[in-house]
């Protein structure tokens, strides 16, 4: 397992899972917010990727250029952004548009029925 992660799976684990975790999904929300397009959870997970295979070289004497532990930190911290910046987006459709648009599981929305759109037009 630490040959994958390019050094011991304690401090990976908390370095990335819990600590960048946090950060991605902060990361994921503030694009969501702002109304960035979703491709921008791809290079901004990369970034923190990288933030996090030095931190984890520099205090936990990791392996630096594992490409491993990177890829793995990279496809953890994307699909965590995803997750929050999916989840957010969805939450601001029903919210900012209360008329158009109903909740249809956590991470998307639908568009209200038609029926419900004409009567409330009277």
């Amino acid at each position: 397992m630490s040959a994958l992660l390019g050094g011991a799976a304690g401090p990976f684990f908390g370095m990335t899972v819990l600590l960048f975790g946090l950060a991605a999904w902060a990361t994921g929300q503030a694009l969501a917010q702002t109304w960035r397009p979703a491709w921008q959870i791809v290079p901004s997970a990369l970034g923190l990727a990288m933030a996090d295979r030095f931190l984890l070289y520099a205090l936990f004497d990791a392996e630096l250029l594992s490409p491993g532990g990177w890829a793995v930190a990279a496809a953890i911290l994307t699909a965590v952004m995803a997750a929050s910046y999916y989840r957010t987006r969805a939450r601001k459709m029903v919210t900012q548009y209360p008329w158009l648009y109903v909740r249809h599981g956590p991470f998307g929305w639908r568009p209200k029925s038609q029926n419900v759109l004409q009567s409330g037009a009277r």
